[in-house]
């Protein structure tokens, strides 16, 4: 009778690390990470080196001094004394509000563009090829010299909207005056500010804003319950066929809850008006501001509406015919069928655009318009002679822009694509 025993295992040999297939692999990634680090932390130490031998050691201390120069476009309060950390906050605010409002009006517009490529009219769709291959294929920092161009040239100055006759007059009931030096609109005041009962500290970091934060933060909960209500009239749907008439109160949930806040937080506009040589009141925006955000937002919808153009004739044909036989009203197959669909091919390429338009707002200093590649980049970097810090914080700043823009793109995407069974 004989009995079978296992073979006995081969001992470990250094030599296995480089010819045995099941540790070679791993003897490489450790050698190339191990010849990485050795790279940068030369770099690392030569650069201090450098830096030592000109005398300018590495240092963030320069953050806390005084800036020493104004900014024209501002967010929060800011003057001459204040520190070049609050610039470059002041800089970085003026990022993303471009960012924001280009992103949102280019989404409208490359939408609508978009959809009309795909229309019949071959009018229409001619018209809107044009616009494409209009703004996509000339340079974006030429549209912003452009534009800026043409709002200083043609749009009239403060000094025409006074006399007996004056040759410029204000829009909707003298509360909008459009100038060569920017626009001048209605702003929001609260009269019965939560900020009025002693939070004066609390007001000066966040600049005035916690009336808005309770204003947001009842819109976030008014969208969560608006959602809901969708929610519910989808389950209906899909149990009994029919949908439920909804619209009123979602409207009702987007309007009454933010109106009541409105109401006790004393809200009124203020208008501005003419006083001097210039408007005082309301809310300002340079005409730096308006030209790079027109000249982003056309330039950035062009390439949304090629985006939106190929997911939507991504989705079959037959799928819409099949939609359309059973009932579905054009509105309904687009919302039900053709989007769903269409936005797996959307998103990703639209994530693409937003981080473009957002690293693409840097080229406002070619109009003067003060962000954050502007203050701490710019005038901050020259007046300290801190190259290193502050072009390392700049980056820094945008690659963490860049993350979250990604990280909520990659979230909606999630949610919004499809569920296979």
């Amino acid at each position: 009778m004989t009995s079978l025993t296992d073979p006995p295992k081969e001992s470990f040999r250094l030599s296995m690390l480089i010819y045995d297939t099941r540790y070679r692999s791993m003897t490489i990634q450790i050698v190339a990470l191990i010849g990485f680090l050795i790279l940068v932390g030369w770099l690392i130490s030569n650069t201090a080196q450098n830096l030592v031998d000109l005398g300018k050691e590495p240092s963030f201390g320069f953050l806390s001094e005084p800036a020493g120069y104004d900014i024209n476009q501002r967010l929060i309060e800011y003057n001459s004394q204040s520190s070049h950390f609050r610039a470059a906050i002041v800089g970085l605010l003026n990022t993303l509000l471009v960012a924001a409002l280009g992103c949102a009006t280019a989404t409208v517009i490359g939408v609508v563009i978009g959809v009309l490529r795909l229309s019949k009219n071959w009018l229409v769709a001619r018209i809107m090829t044009v616009y494409v291959e209009m703004f996509r294929n000339v340079p974006l920092l030429l549209w912003i010299v452009f534009i800026m161009a043409i709002v200083i040239e043609t749009l009239p100055q403060p000094r025409d909207f006074r006399g007996e006759n004056p040759a410029a007059s204000m829009l909707l009931g003298d509360s909008v005056a459009l100038t060569g030096r920017g626009f001048y609109i209605p702003a929001i005041e609260f009269t019965n500010s939560v900020t009025a009962t002693g939070a004066e500290e609390v007001d000066a970091v966040v600049g005035g804003s916690l009336d808005w934060l309770i204003v947001f933060a009842v819109l976030a909960i008014s969208i969560f319950a608006i959602r809901r209500v969708r929610r519910r009239a989808d389950r209906i749907q899909e149990a009994t066929g029919l949908r439920p008439t909804t619209w009123y109160l979602q409207l009702g949930l987007l309007i009454v809850p933010v109106g009541i806040v409105f109401i006790l937080l004393g809200a009124q506009l203020e208008y501005p008006a003419l006083r001097g040589f210039n408007f005082a009141g309301g809310i300002y925006m340079r005409n730096s501001l308006i030209a790079l955000w027109l000249a982003l937002s056309l330039y950035t919808s062009a390439f949304v509406a090629e985006i939106v153009r190929s997911g939507i004739m991504a989705v079959s044909g037959g799928q819409t015919e099949a939609a359309a036989a059973l009932g579905l009203r054009p509105r309904r197959v687009m919302n039900l069928v053709v989007l769903p669909q269409a936005l797996r091919v959307i998103i990703p390429p639209l994530i693409s655009q937003y981080l473009n338009l957002t690293k693409n707002s840097s080229l406002a200093i070619a109009v003067g318009y003060m962000d954050l590649t502007g203050t701490l980049m710019g005038i901050t970097l020259n007046q300290t002679g801190r190259e290193l810090e502050t072009v390392m914080l700049g980056m820094l700043i945008y690659l963490m822009i860049s993350l979250m823009i990604s990280a909520v793109m990659n979230w909606y995407n999630n949610r919004v694509k499809l569920v296979e069974r």
